[in-house]
C-alpha cells in the first residue's frame, strides 16, 4: 500500500471542500481481485482530468461484500495503482461508511421509495422469460408493491428474507401504469443522452442478507464527498438514468457523467479480472514499463496517434477526453511490449541504476548506453551482463576461417576505446579481403553467441581487450 493518508473525507468537506471549486473525481474498484488493464482505464482517466484541473482524486474501495472483498485485494489494487503512477489524494473504504448507508436507506423507506420483494432469484428469472416468450421487455413487475402487510408477515414466517428495490420515478399517479420519463446529461464523451426509465426495472439497492449493492452506497458517497464528475466505462450508460433519479429522491444534484469507451481484447472479447496475463501485477512481473500501460490505456481509442510517454506528465498533456471514440477501443499486447521497449530505448542511465542493482547488473552507464537499444524490457539487460562477462556459448562455424588468424594477430594492444572496433575490422579487412557480413558476423557469433545485438563498437571496450583475445578460436 503507497504512503496515502485514509482519513474521513466527510469531515474535510464539511469544514469547506463542498465549495472547492476545483473537480473532485474518484475510482471505486471492488477489491474482489486484482485490476486488469481494463480497470486501469477508468482510474486514469478520472486522474488525469482530476489533476489536469487541479482538482482532487479520491481512491474510494467498493468493499461492502463483506464475503468476496479481502484485505489483500485493497493493497494490490493501490500498489497496482501507485505503481502506474496514480496518486490518491484521499482513501476511501465504503465498509467504514455503512452508518450513512442506512440513513440514506431510511430516507428512502420513509418517503414510499424503497419497498420490499420476496421473490427468489428462481422466480425472477422465470418471470423474465415469460416476459421475453411474450415479446414483452423483461421488466420487473413491482409485484412487491402490492403486499400487504399480511402478505409480508406471511412470507417471513415462510423463511422469505426481503430485497429492497428503489422505486423509480416513471408513473403518474398508478406506480403499475408505467410512463415514458426521461432522465437526460450531457456527457463528456458521448454528448447528450437520454434514458427511459419507463424501459428500467426498479433496481435492487438491498440485497437479502441486507448488504448493500453498488448502487446506494455509490451515490450516498459521491453526495457526501462532493464529487463532481464521474468518469466510466460506457457499459454504465442505462445505469446511470437510473442513479440519477437515486441522486434527485436523496435531495441532490447529480454530478457530471462522461462515459467512455470499452477496451476489448486483440481478438474482440471483454476484457476479465480473471484475465491473469493482463493484470497489472502480471504486466509488473512481466518488465512491461509503468507508463507503456498508462500511455496506451489511456489514449488508444481516442483519435490520437499512441505515443511514448516517459512520465505522467507528458500523458497529462496527450491526454484529452474530448477525443475518446464511441466505438470499442482494441487492446494489442504486442502493441504494449513494443511502446514498453521504446521507452526502455530513451530511458537514461539515471533512471535506470537502482533497477539495474536490484536485477544484479553491475555495470556503469558506458554499458547501458551499448546496450539499451537492444533490450525490449530493463531485465534482458542481465543477459547482456553475461555476455559481457563471459556466460554464453560462442558460436565458431569454421575454425579454418582465415579471419581467426588475422584477429588475433591484428587485435589493437592497450585498453579498448570507441575507435577500436573499427580500427581492427578494418586492419582484417586488408589483410583477409573480407567484408560485409562474412566480415563482421563471425566476429559477432565469437564475442557474443548470438548474430545480433549491441553495436560492436559500443560493446568492445567493455568486453575488454583479454576477454575478447580468450574468445577468438
Amino acid at each position: 500500500m503507497p504512503d496515502v493518508v485514509a482519513f474521513n473525507v466527510c469531515a474535510v468537506y464539511c469544514a469547506g471542500m463542498k465549495n472547492f471549486d476545483k473537480p473532485i473525481l474518484r475510482f471505486a474498484p471492488s477489491p474482489t481481485g486484482n485490476i486488469h488493464i481494463g480497470n486501469a482505464r477508468p482510474a486514469l482517466f478520472n486522474w488525469l482530468y482530476a489533476k489536469q484541473n487541479e482538482g482532487i482524486f479520491i481512491l474510494r474501495f467498493d468493499d461492502t461484500d463483506a464475503v468476496r472483498s479481502k484485505l489483500e485485494y485493497a493493497k494490490n489494487i493501490a500498489r497496482d495503482l501507485d505503481w502506474l503512477g496514480i496518486k490518491p489524494d484521499v482513501v476511501e473504504r465504503q465498509s467504514d461508511r455503512i452508518a450513512s448507508y442506512d440513513a440514506a436507506a431510511e430516507t428512502l423507506k420513509k418517503a414510499g421509495l424503497l419497498y420490499a420483494c420476496y421473490e427468489t432469484a428462481d422466480e425472477i428469472d422465470r418471470k423474465r422469460k415469460r416476459l421475453m416468450a411474450r415479446g414483452m421487455p423483461p421488466i420487473y413487475d413491482r409485484e412487491g408493491l402490492r403486499l400487504t402487510d399480511e402478505d409480508r408477515a406471511k412470507l417471513e414466517a415462510g423463511g422469505r428474507k426481503p430485497h429492497w428495490r428503489f422505486l423509480l420515478p416513471n408513473f403518474d399517479d398508478d406506480s403499475a401504469k408505467t410512463s415514458r420519463r426521461e432522465i437526460a446529461w450531457d456527457d463528456l464523451v458521448r454528448g447528450h443522452q437520454i434514458v427511459d426509465l419507463a424501459s428500467l426495472s426498479d433496481p435492487v439497492l438491498i440485497r437479502e442478507d441486507g448488504t448493500y449493492l453498488y448502487t446506494l452506497p455509490s451515490v450516498v458517497d459521491d453526495i457526501d464527498m462532493g464529487v463532481t464528475h464521474i468518469i466510466r466505462g460506457d457499459d454504465h450508460v442505462t445505469n446511470t438514468g437510473a442513479q440519477i433519479a437515486v441522486f434527485q429522491a436523496l435531495g441532490a444534484d447529480a454530478p457530471i457523467f462522461g462515459h467512455h469507451n470499452l477496451l476489448i481484447s486483440a481478438s474482440g472479447e471483454g476484457l476479465s479480472k480473471r484475465l491473469g496475463s493482463l493484470s497489472l501485477a502480471s504486466l509488473r512481473d512481466d518488465g512491461i514499463e509503468p507508463m507503456a500501460v498508462a500511455t496506451l490505456a489511456s489514449i488508444i481509442g481516442t483519435s490520437k496517434s499512441v505515443e511514448p510517454c516517459a512520465d505522467m506528465a507528458a500523458l497529462m498533456e496527450l491526454f484529452d477526453l474530448s477525443t475518446v471514440t464511441k466505438s470499442a477501443a482494441r487492446f494489442d499486447q504486442v502493441e504494449l511490449e513494443s511502446l514498453s521497449a521504446k521507452l526502455v530505448h530513451a530511458m537514461d542511465y539515471e533512471d535506470v541504476k537502482d533497477r539495474l542493482t536490484a536485477l544484479g547488473v553491475d555495470q556503469d552507464e558506458s554499458f547501458w548506453l551499448a546496450v539499451r537499444g537492444n533490450l525490449q524490457k530493463v531485465g534482458d539487460a542481465l543477459q547482456w551482463q553475461e555476455i559481457v562477462e563471459g556466460n554464453y556459448s560462442p558460436v565458431v562455424e569454421d575454425k579454418n576461417n582465415p579471419i581467426w588468424a588475422a584477429a588475433r594477430e591484428l587485435l589493437p594492444d592497450g585498453e579498448f576505446d570507441q575507435g577500436s572496433w573499427k580500427t581492427w575490422t578494418t586492419a582484417i579487412k586488408e589483410a583477409t579481403g573480407l567484408k560485409g557480413r562474412a566480415l563482421f558476423m563471425p566476429l559477432r557469433q565469437a564475442l557474443t553467441g548470438l548474430d545480433h545485438g549491441p553495436e560492436l563498437a559500443a560493446l568492445l571496450p567493455i568486453i575488454g581487450r583479454e576477454r575478447t583475445l580468450r574468445r577468438l578460436p
